[in-house]
């Protein structure tokens, strides 16, 4: 059961580094305009919103790669990380997007159950 955690643990983290990838980098590119569906008028208007944003998701994948590489022993940091990623994405469904529900709380919730069942 740990490793499955583990796996799906680093999943979520593997889902917000691409987060950052997306909102940082990819904010005003054919990607990040299709996958966020934004215009690109709305998209350089707020590429500096969106790179705060995705500099929060690097450090809740950081953190999350962090607690799997300390094994049982960051299995504390891998739920705080959990659940700061699935109040985010609870968070973001009400507030911005359902699909966010998904996305994003999802695979944490799923995540925060598996390690809480391998604990």
């Amino acid at each position: 059961m740990t490793t499955l955690a583990n796996l799906v643990v680093t999943l979520v983290a593997i889902l917000h580094a691409y987060f950052l990838a997306l909102e940082m980098f990819f904010w005003e590119k054919p990607l990040g305009l299709r996958v966020f569906g934004l215009t690109p008028e709305f998209a350089k208007a707020s590429k500096t919103l969106a790179a705060n944003q995705g500099l929060y998701n690097g450090f809740l994948a950081a953190g999350l790669i962090w607690g799997v590489s300390l094994g049982n022993n960051g299995n504390d940091i891998k739920v705080f990380f959990l659940l700061c990623v699935l109040v985010a994405g609870i968070f973001g469904a009400l507030t911005a997007s359902r699909k966010i529900l998904y996305i994003q709380a999802m695979p944490a919730a799923i995540a925060l159950l598996l390690t809480e069942l391998s604990m």
